[in-house]
């Protein structure tokens, strides 16, 4: 297969329809990621607290899905059935502030009531799953496994191993991605199976721009930050 290019995705077919299970889904954008590679799969369930982030999640993708709080849900409303019939893709992107050096940094320790605890909820769901879902993939901070985060990182890692999950993370710059943007983050990828498997984090792109290939040559003086608020 081709290496990826940022503006010329090529499609995808799976075996089976995907069906999509996003826990703290926001706008949707992994369900975007999916619509661009042309994947078969449905919006199985979502999982998203804030109100206007569900709205913006329903008027993106024409769906009709109500807020929810991860730590009223349960396996049951996940309905993971016919794995004969369907691959279950299971997202848990969870947040960030307790772990960002934007942020406080209190960390993801079970138990801790932190934000960025509610990692645990996910445990917690895959505990109570009687079908497991065959794929999960997570987004984060390189924080994550920081020296501070590394014990409870390898922990959930341990926990996920513990329950036929083969899990492979890696940092990756979005500049290395054909994306002009210096953000980097932590993507783990962890897949289901009886059997020992490998997996391969995508190769870098070539940037084909930079930033100033999407700047305007003029803006109005509105737009920008006023000195007293930029001081």
């Amino acid at each position: 297969m081709d290496q990826l290019n940022l503006f010329d995705m090529p499609t995808f077919s799976t075996e089976k329809k995907i069906r999509l299970i996003e826990l703290f889904a926001g706008m949707g954008t992994q369900a975007q990621a999916l619509e661009r590679l042309g994947v078969d799969f449905e919006h199985h369930f979502v999982c998203e607290f804030d109100k206007y982030a569900m709205q913006v999640y329903n008027a993106i993708h024409g769906t009709n899905f109500a807020t929810s709080d991860v730590t009223q849900i349960h396996a049951t409303d996940l309905n993971i059935t016919e794995k004969d019939k369907y691959t279950y893709i299971l997202t848990y992107s969870f947040p960030c502030q307790s772990l960002s050096l934007a942020g406080k940094q209190e960390g993801m320790a079970k138990g801790s009531g932190t934000r960025s605890g509610l990692l645990w909820e996910v445990e917690r769901l895959i505990n109570e799953c009687k079908e497991l879902p065959d794929v999960l993939l997570m987004e984060n901070v390189p924080q994550v496994h920081s020296e501070k985060n590394i014990n409870d990182f390898e922990s959930w890692l341990s926990f996920l191993r513990s329950k036929g999950y083969y899990n492979f993370y890696q940092d990756i710059n979005a500049k290395t991605m054909g994306v002009p943007q210096n953000r980097d983050r932590c993507f783990c990828v962890s897949i289901l199976s009886d059997d020992f498997i490998d997996y391969e984090f995508p190769k870098e792109i070539k940037l084909p721009c930079v930033m100033k290939d999407y700047l305007e040559p003029t803006v109005d003086e509105k737009y920008y930050i006023n000195s007293p608020k930029a001081k």
